[in-house]
């Protein structure tokens, strides 16, 4: 028998449609990545059975759940999905213990063998010492490990997670992100992590995709994703700058709005290709800089975002660039939105692969 995941899902609500296709075995963490109206929450929606298929089929470990063209359509209460949204929506009343105890109770165990099974859930999650408190005593990242525990006691054959990590302080992102790592590398079934954070992709899961518009834009190896983005889209999910050109030898060169530019590799290539480098490798100057194999485009800073213990500067150019510098930098630079500037990187730091 197959195991895991096949589906194309197709859903359409007023002027949007989701129209995806996934792939995932069991045991498999499959990350969702994309912007704010990509078409994540619905696609996680759709499979837990709260929104109906336009067209298409969900198939899990050789099964159908939906398919519109034959008729099936399995009640969410009967797909064997586990959801937890972003909320984490636990019950206000229920103690942690009773909140993981509600799967097994739900499935037709005793009060008592159910609490049982989650005194040993909570065991294993680490969560023990909040047994007794109710969401109103957890702090945020607490009740998010209480609503992931409380759906994996429920023993779902497809574990949808939606934004578990968002709208948490930094120390409560590291706990979850190391919480996720640990349970989710357990889990028997298939688990779909939707995320706007290129991290979480890389250090949970085995496949990404990433959406845009209601389609899939790229998908792959996280970390394949990561290294060689397919359009500047792509790129700014994983913090990589990316531009499009032909190349010859050394040199690519960049048709843009404003004209050409010309970017150097050290390696050489011929034909149409993307060249790709890292935000930390850019550096910003007041004045052209000199130097050996090196580029130097001129540009104007459009913006400027805290990024950890660095500053993220939008620079846009005949080359638009992002680069990662220290504050002290901009301060230095007197870096705001307006400033001249020119953005440099060494050719040994870009990276050319062919489209």
């Amino acid at each position: 028998m197959t195991t895991g995941l096949d589906a194309h899902v197709v859903a359409r609500q007023g002027d949007f449609t989701l129209d995806v296709e996934l792939a995932a075995a069991a045991g498999n963490v499959l990350a969702v990545l994309g912007p704010n109206g990509a078409g994540k929450s619905t696609l996680l929606h759709v499979l837990a059975g709260l929104q109906q298929l336009t067209d298409g089929h969900i198939r899990l470990d050789g099964t159908t759940i939906e398919d519109p063209s034959s008729g099936v359509r399995v009640p969410a209460q009967r797909r064997g999905s586990g959801l937890v949204p972003q909320a984490s929506m636990l019950f206000p009343h229920l103690s942690a213990l009773d909140q993981v105890a509600f799967g097994p109770r739900h499935q037709g165990a005793s009060r008592q063998d159910a609490r049982a099974e989650a005194r040993d859930w909570l065991r294993r999650t680490g969560l023990t010492d909040l047994a007794d408190r109710r969401p109103a005593q957890m702090s945020g990242g607490q009740a998010r490990r209480v609503a992931i525990a409380r759906a994996l006691a429920a023993r779902p054959r497809i574990l949808l997670l939606d934004e578990p990590l968002a709208a948490l302080d930094v120390r409560a992102v590291l706990e979850l992100r190391s919480f996720l790592y640990q349970h989710l590398s357990d889990f028997p079934g298939v688990a779909v992590l939707v995320t706007h954070d290129a991290l979480d992709a890389l250090v949970l899961a085995d496949q990404l995709v990433v959406l845009d518009g209601g389609a899939v834009e790229q998908s792959g190896a996280p970390r394949d994703v990561a290294r060689r983005p397919r359009s500047a889209h792509v790129a700014a999910l994983v913090g990589l700058n990316l531009v499009r050109g032909t190349a010859d030898g050394h040199t690519v060169r960049v048709q843009a709005d404003h004209g050409e530019a010309v970017v150097t590799s050290a390696t050489d290539n011929h034909g149409e290709v993307f060249a790709s480098f890292v935000p930390a490798a850019v550096s910003l100057h007041l004045d052209e800089p000199r130097g050996s194999a090196r580029n130097a485009w001129p540009g104007t800073v459009t913006g400027l975002t805290p990024q950890g213990d660095a500053v993220r500067v939008e620079v846009g150019g005949t080359v638009p660039v992002l680069a990662d510098v220290t504050p002290q930098a901009v301060a230095e630079l007197a870096l705001a939105p307006g400033t001249p500037v020119w953005a440099s990187v060494k050719a040994t730091e870009v990276q050319v692969y062919s489209v």
